[in-house]
């Protein structure tokens, strides 16, 4: 007797998890290299919840740019605190974006535009300079603003 052929083997059921995970992780190391989140990690991961006075932003309603302008659209937290910017992401997406501490020194900021929206540019890391563009309103959540002086934020 042949099987028909809409009918799916048995053992299919059984390898579509393994095969869905599996692809799950690889797409999502491969976001975490093409944005520069990897290479901030060797430096910037931590296991340390921010404390004393925070201000957070996101993970929903949010859309931040990494390198390449990759997307990272309702997936990431920042946590402003008194010592560093905290980035992490959603526990699902969190292969390969181990969550970062990075210390206030260690950014730089800058304002730029694209199309008709303006973006403030956090460039994280002196060596790394892997630049994070996140929208004027998520930087005055997160006291950004107040941090820099309109002096210091030109527009690219």
């Amino acid at each position: 007797m042949q099987a028909s052929p809409n009918t799916l083997p048995p053992h299919f059921w059984l390898l579509f998890p393994v095969l869905f995970l599996g692809a799950w992780a690889l797409v999502s190391l491969f976001l975490s290299s093409l944005s520069g989140w990897w290479i901030l990690a060797r430096r910037f991961a931590t296991v340390l919840q921010a404390s004393g006075e925070i201000k957070t932003a996101g993970p929903f309603f949010y859309a931040i740019y990494l390198r390449l302008w990759t997307h990272y659209s309702s997936v990431v937290r920042i946590t402003s605190a008194n010592d560093a910017l905290y980035v992490s992401v959603l526990l699902l997406f969190r292969i390969g974006h181990p969550p970062l501490r990075i210390p206030w020194n260690e950014i730089r900021f800058s304002r730029t535009k694209y199309f008709w929206r303006r973006y403030v540019v956090l460039t994280l890391g002196l060596e790394e300079q892997i630049p994070m563009r996140i929208s004027e309103r998520m930087a005055r959540k997160l006291g950004i603003m107040e941090r820099v002086t309109n002096e210091s934020l030109p527009i690219e």
